[in-house]
């Protein structure tokens, strides 16, 4: 006798139903996007025709050209113009990627990360450091990552990989980055202004933390709140600003990078190192703190506050900077919250015996000599053993615990949720198995999950809303959504090439 169909399998089928459009409509909007980057590539044919032989009028052949599309697509000129350099790269440089884009396989937004990162990797064919055959090499590392993962995991991704292949070049172009530093204001109307500064990445990385950090500090410190944020309250992280970490050590500016044996927390050899977030820094903010009586602000004396997340954020930034010290009104536990960031270095690089670029993990390369420095500053560092493959498979630990909270850090580096890049000092370690039903504490049954995912696996929630998950013993977690999809993630590798 056939299963009786119930309201709830209706419900279910129609719900797998909008989730299947709306996924193929997604990619039909990429094989759109992909028809108008044809176009653009037509176009750049009749601009090419239009200029040769007529040199002294070029300049004025392309600002017509992009003021034209700009006009008829109500785009922003500069808009257009990063279209068309993605539209020449991807016609003449990157065949895999153009016919991926074609079948919808991938989005614009992973196009436009693919062509950036590969600029890099132009740059060295055409000053002869690599030879052209590597661009076909990035093409195919960088095209079955973004096959599976999202635009922003794809940026890091592609940046890590471009670097790897052109190898010490990124450094002397860090260098001339370094030169365009500088900080703009520009009005906005009514009152207010964008202040912009172009910083280091990993700089920049390090002062979003801190203000997050701090924001969230002054948040708890509200008048009868002694818990975190509520996730209304704290926004999620998962964007190009988040953060892993760095602390300050006792180091002077200026003083010796050299790497000590045996100093506690660092360990030398010819392997790769990562900047450990959770080793000998104090960011824990929830303890108390003496505060001198003269800067105490009474709550009686200050008026409710009812900012949102970014207006702290601002309200921290503004009083920073101005001066050099956050106010009192702020609450008490900010002074020794810091910046984080994490940075993988080849052992070798540490020693000085070559310049490989560091890895500044989630958001790309960074100069070797900056990795040294930060070395000599933190004795928050732990030596990785890299498998053939550049998977992680185990770490220099003091105790077991500690050692695999370290191997998971080291191999997660985010959120282990498809497509989450929150950073693992603002996860929680799970059990992809749950404890209390017989799940072991082992490596290949833990992994970083934000709050936020975490709560999406909890027992507590219906079967109905809940999702699944089953990790693999070399890190990958396959989810299962309520709707019956199921979504891969897998551990990032610290080294591509070698």
């Amino acid at each position: 006798m056939a299963q009786q169909r119930t309201d709830f399998h209706l419900d279910l089928e129609g719900r797998r139903r909008v989730l299947d459009a709306w996924v193929e409509k997604k990619r039909q909007i990429a094989v759109l996007e992909c028809e108008a980057l044809e176009l653009m590539v037509e176009q750049i044919g009749f601009h090419d025709a239009d200029v040769a032989g007529n040199g002294f009028h070029r300049d004025a052949v392309y600002r017509s050209m992009i003021a034209e599309f700009s006009a008829a697509g109500r785009v922003p000129q500069g808009s257009i113009e990063f279209a068309f350099t993605d539209a020449r790269t991807v016609s003449g440089e990157l065949p895999a990627v153009r016919e991926a884009f074609a079948t919808g396989r991938i989005s614009a937004s992973h196009v436009r990360e693919i062509c950036r990162a590969s600029a890099l990797v132009s740059e060295a064919i055409r000053n002869k450091r690599v030879d052209a055959g590597v661009m076909a090499l990035y093409e195919a590392a960088v095209l079955v990552f973004a096959e599976r993962e999202t635009a922003a995991r794809t940026k890091a991704h592609a940046a890590q990989v471009a670097a790897a292949l052109v190898g010490e070049a990124v450094t002397d172009r860090h260098k001339r980055a370094a030169s365009e530093r500088c900080v703009k204001v520009r009005s906005v109307g009514d009152g207010l202004a964008l202040l912009t500064a172009v910083l280091p990445e990993w700089l920049a990385v390090a002062i979003a933390d801190r203000l997050a950090q701090m924001t969230r500090q002054v948040i708890r410190n509200r008048a009868g709140r002694a818990s975190a944020p509520t996730p209304d309250e704290e926004p999620r992280t998962d964007t190009d600003s988040d953060t892993d970490l760095v602390a300050d050590s006792d180091v002077e500016p200026g003083g010796s990078r050299d790497v000590n044996l045996d100093d506690e927390g660092k360990i030398f050899s010819d392997d790769t190192f990562a900047m450990d977030p959770d080793t000998d820094t104090d960011t824990d903010t929830d303890t108390d703190t003496d505060t001198d009586t003269d800067t105490v602000v009474n709550a009686e004396d200050v008026a409710a506050d009812t900012r949102t997340w970014d207006q702290v954020q601002a309200d921290l930034l503004a009083d920073l900077l101005l001066t050099a010290d956050p106010s009192a009104v702020h609450g008490d536990g900010l002074d020794n919250i810091q910046g984080r960031i994490q940075v993988t270095i080849a052992g070798t690089t540490l020693a000085g015996e070559d310049e490989r670029p560091a890895d500044h993990d989630g958001y790309g390369p960074i100069h070797p000599d900056i990795a040294r420095d930060l070395a000599g500053r933190n004795t928050g560092w732990s030596r990785l053993f890299l498998d053939p493959d550049g998977m992680v498979r185990q770490t220099d630990t003091y105790t077991p615990t500690e050692g695999m909270r370290r191997f998971l850090r080291a191999r997660d580096q985010h959120c282990r949720f498809p497509g989450c890049r929150t950073p693992v000092h603002r996860c929680d370690i799970d059990h992809t198995h749950d404890h209390a039903r017989g799940g072991k504490t082992r490596l290949d049954n833990l992994a970083h999950l934000c709050r936020a995912h975490h709560t999406l696996k909890h027992p507590d929630i219906s079967d109905t809303h809940r999702w699944t998950a089953r990790q693999e013993r070399d890190g990958t977690i396959t989810w299962h959504s309520p709707l019956g999809r199921t979504y891969t993630d897998r551990p990032t590798h610290r080294v591509m090439f070698v």
